[in-house]
């Protein structure tokens, strides 16, 4: 029923995560991140005073929605291995 979800939600994580990615190197930190390493003023950021609240919020708010979306592709490979090789993925026969 759900075997047709594992590729598209692939793709999906897979652009989530790089924006994941994107988000924590645009940030700035206590040594001035990705800006400060290529040559930029380590104390400013290019968006503002306030960006680094915003760009903490929608950091943890992504990262919420990709752990989200890693539960539910754990769930839809579960269910379509059962459904391919029922009683190989689960608890092991002795």
């Amino acid at each position: 029923m759900w075997s047709w979800l594992a590729g598209p939600l692939n793709i999906i994580l897979l652009l989530v995560g790089l924006f994941l990615l994107l988000l924590v190197l645009i940030q700035r930190g206590k040594g001035g991140g990705l800006i400060g390493a290529l040559g930029g003023a380590g104390g400013s950021s290019p968006f503002g005073s306030r960006a680094g609240d915003a760009f903490t919020r929608l950091t943890i708010y992504v990262a919420c929605l990709w752990f989200f979306l890693i539960m539910v592709q754990v769930r839809v490979i579960q269910s379509t291995a059962q459904t391919l090789q029922p009683g190989f993925v689960g608890l092991r026969e002795r």
